[in-house]
Parts: structure tokens; C-alpha cells; sequence
């Protein structure tokens, strides 16, 4: 049986662990091993089963290995995986049962959705994207890798996220609207026009506050 490891042992690394627990692969494909990160105390105050391995600098994947992401973070899991990547790491995606998948939807490699998302019909997502609980996508959406999309957002349909943005804890995208690379959302934040790349985005509708450009 292959040993799962989820790559980060933060809120987003726990969550994950009780996804994967629940998954039906769980116990028959693989098992959960642990977590690799950075921090060697980071579940100190938690109770579970498995620990961490390694750090992910000192970790070697292994032939019977497969890896979950489970950093929050645009930019940092795409440095953490990218080594993980480059030392011949495989990579798994993960819907949890409760997510509703529809028609023609294309997940990438490393891909995570959470309980109670919705990926409707013709939706096209990335590598390494994190969908978190009862966020929503609508028809036609495009997603490129490493967006990380928290919970209860709503991404409504014919928009496109570019690469590494990120959106805050509901936050609303309106049909057709594009968000740029490494753009930030923020939480309970409404989309109305595109939003440039690099930019900082707030508010009912959303205004930027900061840009790179």
C-alpha cells in the first residue's frame, strides 16, 4: 500500500488530514504516514495518530510515496512543491466525497477540494489549486495552478483566476470577470471588473488598495 504525506502541518495541513481520512482511497489504495514541515513543533498541541516526518529540505520522496499539498499560500507551496517536484515527488488530488463534481470538469495533478465545494459544469482547474469548503464554481471557469480559493467563495460563471491568486473567506467574482496572476482577493470582497495583476482588492465592490504594478 503507498504512504500518503501531506505537505504541511498548519490549519490547512490538519484540515486535510481529516479529508483524506474520510476518503475513500484512505485504508485501500494508501494510508496516511504524516506530514512533512518546516516547523518540527507545529502539531505540539494536537492530537494525531501521525506526526512529522521531516522537514521538507531533508526529506527524500521515496518510490512507494505519494504527496498531498496542503499550504494555503500561493507563492510558499509553490516553492515547497516545486522541490518536492524537482526530487521526483508524485502528487495526488483529492475531492472529498461531499463535493459535487459535474460535467467535462478537468482537475489538475495536486489539486485539493474541500467538503461541500461545487464544481459545476465545463470548469477547467489548474495544478496545485486549493478549493475549500462550500466554495462554489460556476460554468466555464478557467483556474491556472497554484490559486488558492478559501472557504464559502463564490466564483460565478465564464471568469478565470490566474496563476498563484488568491481569494479570501467568501469572496464573490462576477461572470466574465478575470482575476490576474498573484492577485489577492480579499475576504467578503465582490468582484465587479477585472482585477490587474499583482493587485490587492477590498471591499463591496472590490477596490484595489495595493499593486506591484
Amino acid at each position: 500500500m503507498k504512504r500518503l504525506i501531506i505537505v504541511g502541518a498548519g490549519g490547512l495541513g490538519r484540515e486535510v488530514y481529516a479529508w483524506a481520512e474520510a476518503h475513500p482511497d484512505c485504508g485501500c489504495l494508501w494510508e496516511i504516514a504524516g506530514f512533512l514541515d518546516d516547523n518540527p513543533a507545529a502539531l505540539d498541541r494536537f492530537d494525531y495518530p501521525v506526526g512529522i516526518l521531516a522537514a521538507v529540505v531533508d526529506y527524500s520522496p521515496q518510490s512507494n510515496d505519494l504527496f498531498l499539498c496542503a499550504i494555503g499560500s500561493p507563492a510558499i507551496k509553490r516553492r515547497v512543491c516545486g522541490k518536492l517536484l524537482g526530487s521526483g515527488a508524485e502528487f495526488i488530488s483529492l475531492a472529498h466525497p461531499t463535493a459535487v463534481i459535474g460535467f467535462n470538469v478537468e482537475i489538475g495533478v495536486g489539486t485539493i477540494i474541500c467538503p461541500h465545494a461545487i464544481v459545476t459544469c465545463d470548469v477547467t482547474i489548474g495544478d496545485f489549486v486549493a478549493i475549500n469548503c462550500h466554495t462554489s464554481i460556476g460554468h466555464d471557469v478557467r483556474i491556472a495552478d497554484w490559486v488558492t480559493l478559501s472557504g464559502h467563495c463564490d466564483v460565478t460563471g465564464q471568469t478565470e483566476l490566474g496563476e498563484m491568486a488568491f481569494l479570501g473567506s467568501g469572496a464573490r467574482i462576477l461572470p466574465l470577470k478575470k482575476v490576474g496572476a498573484r492577485a489577492m482577493v480579499g475576504a467578503g470582497s465582490v468582484v465587479i471588473s477585472h482585477v490587474p495583476t499583482n493587485a490587492k482588492v477590498f471591499g463591496n465592490p472590490a477596490r484595489i488598495f495595493d499593486s506591484e504594478d
